[in-house]
């Protein structure tokens, strides 16, 4: 565990806590803050006598300041959801923030380097939907993303862009999340969704990393998450693609349905992004998309059940954890416990991704 984490890990317990750096000097006996500020900003280390008096002042176990695999004051979190408690988000931050740290601390050791820059798209708080909906095309002719993007979409996010992607158990109102760590940027989506929503989610989080200094996301800041809807509609239906199917404006009713849903399943996104896609083409009315039943467009033949979810994490994430075993980094009881899984559940994760299992029992 290196001393600037455990730095930022006490700053973030003293401002959890509502402490000045002054309170936090008198509880542990230092005469002035100036120490604390030292200690904090890294220009001092703290010894491990003093880190135990910490933990036994402020009365916190120990591996908060020293388990790496663990975030703690350091990831921004954007939610994508819908009807959550505080709460309920934060158990499920430190999830997610459990899974992000063993990928960051375990990446380094098997040799898996971590982005050195962030690709950012040039657009700010003025900027038009129409202007968001061409960053999304200009993206996917960008990275060569292909007719059908969705399919190549998680693939460039990670081997271009170093964004780590996982695929989770998230409650039935939560479609996704985006972190942000100094180092690294994640998405987790959730794995129960059918696919085509996953991929529009995934899209959508890709606009926060790309436009997360100008356009922070907020989900309470609807403009910024239309911005986001029109990128990632753009991006995963480009209208060169959309072409190659024919003209929408001589189908109506159940015709339209089903020839949504069609295109809807071969594009490998959900026939409702489609139908206002081609609204904002122009290639139907607005009037005739708001007039179609969306439940009649739900079952696009992609629908996922709980019983058969997307596999779990990615493959990305289980090579790492793969290299880890194999070298000894860590130990096949330690990393599921870490994942909050049995053995047997990692070794199906392992399989479900055709690795092979490092550690076999």
């Amino acid at each position: 565990m290196s001393s600037q984490l455990i730095s930022k890990r006490i700053k973030a317990l003293r401002i959890e806590r509502n402490l000045t750096q002054g309170d936090l000097a008198r509880i542990l006996g230092f005469n002035d803050r100036q120490t604390i500020s030292a200690i904090e900003t890294g220009s001092r280390r703290v010894t491990a006598d003093e880190l135990i008096n910490l933990a036994e002042k402020l009365s916190v176990p120990m591996e908060y300041f020293i388990d790496p695999f663990m975030l703690a004051g350091e990831g921004q979190f954007s939610w994508r959801h819908t009807y959550m408690k505080s709460t309920q988000l934060q158990a499920y931050e430190r999830d997610a923030s459990r899974l992000i740290a063993t990928f960051r601390t375990l990446a380094p050791q098997v040799q898996h380097k971590l982005p050195l820059f962030r690709f950012e798209l040039p657009l700010h708080r003025n900027s038009s939907y129409e202007e968001a909906a061409i960053a999304g095309e200009r993206f996917a002719e960008y990275f060569e993303l292909g007719e059908v993007p969705a399919k190549r979409l998680m693939q460039v996010m990670e081997n271009k862009l170093g964004v780590l992607i996982l695929l989770v158990d998230l409650g039935t109102f939560v479609s996704g999340v985006v972190c942000r760590l100094p180092e690294l940027d994640s998405v987790l989506i959730n794995r129960h969704e059918v696919s085509g929503r996953r991929n529009f989610t995934l899209a959508h989080e890709l606009f926060h990393i790309l436009t997360w200094n100008m356009l922070p996301p907020n989900v309470r800041n609807k403009r910024v998450e239309q911005l986001s809807d029109n990128f990632a509609g753009a991006m995963l239906m480009p209208e060169a693609s959309l072409a190659r199917f024919g003209n929408w404006s001589e189908l109506a009713g159940q015709s339209l349905i089903r020839r949504l849903n069609e295109v809807a399943n071969e594009m490998h996104v959900t026939a409702i992004a489609l139908k206002w896609r081609l609204a904002s083409l122009g290639k139907i009315s607005f009037k005739i998309a708001q007039e179609l039943p969306d439940e009649a467009l739900r079952n696009n033949g992609r629908r996922r059940s709980l019983n058969d979810p997307a596999p779990l994490f990615s493959k990305r994430f289980l090579e790492v954890i793969a290299l880890a075993l194999e070298m000894g980094i860590i130990s096949l009881r330690r990393i599921a416990t870490t994942l909050e899984l049995s053995i047997d559940d990692l070794e199906n994760a392992f399989a479900e991704h055709d690795i092979v299992n490092p550690s076999p029992l």
